[in-house]
């Protein structure tokens, strides 16, 4: 399994799992056998996982946290990363989960890097920030579920596949 294997690079993928960027973070970090990692709400609740033990049954390397509350997901995930990268469509993308991602990266003094990931620069902004990640490090990727933005998820799987798979030469 991914999330058992030594991580060239030493980059380790954190993510919540939620429905989305989240959960392509996650199969970006499987496909490309780095280490993932990262909290999830209790019960592994997630919008297409509703049920326990929902996201823990395809991903065993994420935790639960204590509450069923996402924000206490998204804090703990920000918290325990070294930065933050959080995908959106575009600039004037609004919402309430990202700007609380904003909030707790400012909160715990971690880099956070905002990366619209529908323009031309993504993938090489998204390497830069993965390769100036140095040693053991854990970067936390965030950004819209799949019912707030259709093709989150494809989008971002791609452009974290093809970056992930460059970090390992």
């Amino acid at each position: 399994m991914a999330n058992e294997t030594s991580t060239p690079h030493g980059v380790r993928i954190r993510s919540g799992g939620q429905s989305g960027a989240d959960r392509a973070a996650l199969d970006a970090a499987i496909l490309t056998g780095h280490i993932y990692e990262g909290w999830c709400p209790k019960g592994g609740w997630a919008e297409d996982f509703p049920d326990p033990p929902g996201l823990l049954k395809k991903y065993p390397g994420l935790r639960e946290t204590p509450s069923a509350s996402p924000s206490e997901r998204t804090a703990w995930n920000v918290r325990d990363s070294s930065a933050t990268m959080i995908l959106v469509p575009g600039p004037k993308y609004v919402s309430p989960g990202t700007d609380f991602t904003i909030a707790c990266a400012r909160r715990y003094a971690r880099p956070c890097h905002v990366i619209h990931y529908l323009k031309d620069s993504a993938p090489a902004r998204i390497r830069a920030v993965l390769s100036g990640l140095g040693g053991d490090q854990s970067i936390n990727i965030a950004g819209p579920r799949e019912s707030e933005h259709p093709g989150a998820y494809e989008r971002c799987l791609a452009l974290l596949s093809e970056a992930l798979g460059a970090l390992r030469g």
